[in-house]
């Protein structure tokens, strides 16, 4: 793949009455609708942008909806980055709505609904610091060489009592009114004492079109997981992944609980993983990695291949906080090694057994706090970089990965990943400049500001002992 410096694609702007007319036929919308929240999703994977009453919708997405540029690149805190490579004065973007319906929010003290958009510049080019851009443009590149990703999401969260400063807690059972006090993995008595609040984000995520599927009971205290159907859109996976995230917390907010989807709430407890399953079809609707046998294709080995070789540098992707590598623990499924196998779920990369004609690789190492837009475009990189140069897997590991002692190992904590990132080889090969530029420098500030707090343990095992 060559560099991508500087790109510059057409797009297909949703038409003003297009967007109106399905905001005010949505099923889940209504002519009470009072105010309209237009947002796009930032590299972090939080929703920003702005509330505009609801009559004025039409003139506002008619006129060009006007955005800050430099909303997509704040850091967690919502802080500007100072030392950003992409500061421009603060120019102004057009928000485009991207197709999806806007819909009812569900927690606003007045009826309100989301918009979705994401950013073009001036000259109606794509902003590259959107990731949903990033994802865009990567699923082009596949369609130019008549392939289709088919992509599935899986996402798990904790549903936890938080009073802020205070360490989370298990939740109380809603029908025992007992506080859960052990994990109890596949239990179906915890689905059943959560049924109701399970009955909500399966019926909002229907409002939305998210093909909702299995849940079930994880194995941390107060874990759940809830599994997306696959999708021959990988925006409509992605978009699927951020607004699941959304109604999951604001259910809960509903119902006296705080969902977290943060990589690892609890050091001695199961991390949150974000585990993404993905398919090729050809033209004809084909899966290019079933070639009828156990082992699959060569293309198949190929996409392999590609996913081990970039792994190592998109970490910062797949764990951008520092909290994520908390998640990387051996022993406890979340891969910390590059290694690959079949039915293997001590791997970074598995390919599931089954029927050959549903083989697919499912990748393991992102943790639930990450942004599935950037989650799903590193993993269609790497497929791609791996599938164009003909790159070769090594030998899959069907063994218990974590004590093997010649596997390369991830980045084991959050300033190495950032450095890796940034130094890397390969990452101008498969991302866009905007991108990496902003992401680094999101980081760093992050970085900066983690680097500079003294915890009270330090403060508890050092005030007084050295």
């Amino acid at each position: 793949m060559e560099t991508i410096n500087n790109i510059s694609s057409a797009h297909s702007v949703v038409s003003p009455e297009v967007t109106v007319s399905k905001l005010n036929n949505n099923p889940s919308s209504n002519s009470q609708i009072e105010y309209v929240y237009i947002a796009a999703c930032d590299i972090n994977g939080l929703m920003r942008g702005k509330r505009i009453p609801h009559n004025q919708l039409s003139k506002a997405v008619k006129a060009g909806v006007r955005l800050p540029l430099s909303i997509l690149g704040v850091d967690i805190w919502g802080a500007d980055v100072i030392e950003s490579s992409q500061s421009n004065g603060d120019i102004d973007a057009i928000a485009v709505p991207t197709g999806r319906e806007a819909f009812n929010l569900i927690n606003t003290s007045k009826s309100s609904s989301l918009l979705p958009v994401w950013l073009y510049d001036e000259d109606n080019n794509p902003y590259y610091g959107d990731p949903r851009h990033v994802l865009s443009h990567i699923s082009q590149q596949f369609k130019e060489l008549g392939l289709t990703p088919v992509m599935a999401t899986e996402l798990e969260f904790y549903l936890v009592d938080y009073t802020e400063g205070k360490t989370p807690k298990p939740p109380i059972r809603p029908k025992n009114g007992l506080r859960l006090n052990k994990t109890s993995i596949l239990s179906i008595n915890d689905l059943l004492q959560f049924d109701e609040f399970l009955d909500e984000v399966y019926d909002e995520c229907r409002k939305l079109n998210i093909p909702v599927d299995a849940a079930l009971a994880e194995n941390g205290c107060g874990q759940f997981e809830i599994n997306l159907l696959h999708v021959n859109d990988p925006l409509k996976a992605a978009d699927d992944a951020v607004l699941f995230k959304q109604i999951v917390k604001s259910v809960a907010a509903n119902r006296g609980f705080t969902a977290t989807f943060m990589a690892k709430p609890y050091g001695t407890q199961s991390g949150n993983g974000f585990h993404v399953h993905c398919s090729l079809l050809d033209e004809a609707g084909n899966n290019v990695f079933d070639n009828d046998t156990e082992e699959g294709s060569d293309l198949l080995n190929n996409a392999v291949a590609g996913l081990l070789a970039t792994m190592s540098d998109c970490t910062l992707l797949f764990a951008p906080h520092v909290n994520s590598y908390r998640r990387y623990t051996p022993g406890t499924l979340a891969p910390n090694n590059i290694s690959w196998g079949y039915e293997n779920r001590t791997a970074a990369v598995r390919i599931p057994g089954g029927d050959p004609k549903a083989r697919r690789i499912e990748h393991r190492v992102s943790g639930a706090d990450a942004n599935p837009y950037l989650v799903c475009s590193a993993v269609l990189a790497g497929m791609l970089y791996g599938i164009e140069n003909k790159l070769e897997a090594p030998e899959p590991i069907n063994n218990i990965t974590y004590n093997i002692e010649n596997l390369s190992t991830l980045p084991m904590d959050w300033f190495s990943a950032i450095r890796e990132f940034e130094s890397s080889d390969v990452i101008e090969s498969l991302f866009p400049m905007q991108l990496i530029d902003l992401l680094i420098d999101v980081k760093k500030q992050e970085a900066k500001r983690f680097a500079m707090q003294v915890t009270n343990l330090e403060y508890l095992t050092y005030l007084q002992d050295v």
